[in-house]
């Protein structure tokens, strides 16, 4: 999982201007937002890679690659994550959160469930095998 920190590119009396990504390839956009405490993910895409930026609110994210060791980060309002192929991921909602996922990939409209592979294992045992 790679982190990054986003900040304000452009600020005047109008208001800001933020780069979330620059230079990236997606096909799709998608909005999700989490009550707290309920859990999303706990799955990987054999094809597609995953943007989460957090709009509003906290989560837990832990994700996983075989052989390596599990990752897990607290993101708050303004934190970008990526996700992957292969890398099993997971969200947990600390408060109401509201975040935007950019997919390149098949994970969006009525190929979402195409590069979803489910875990039939807590993320943190993930060694490539699915249900």
């Amino acid at each position: 999982m790679k982190h990054t920190k986003i900040s304000t590119n452009f600020k005047d009396s109008r208001g800001s201007i933020t780069d979330i990504v620059e230079q990236l390839n997606f096909n799709g956009a998608t909005i999700i937002s989490s009550k707290a405490g309920s859990v999303r993910g706990n799955h990987f895409h054999k094809q597609s890679v995953q943007h989460i930026y957090l709009l509003s609110g906290k989560m837990i994210s832990r994700s996983k690659k075989v052989n390596e060791d599990l990752v897990e980060i607290e993101l708050s309002k303004g934190d970008l994550i990526s996700h992957d192929h292969n890398e099993a991921h997971m969200f947990e909602a600390i408060e109401d959160t509201t975040f935007i996922v950019l997919s390149s990939g098949l994970r969006t409209g009525s190929d979402y469930e195409k590069d979803t592979f489910r875990l039939n294992c807590p993320i943190d045992q993930f060694n490539g095998e699915h249900q």
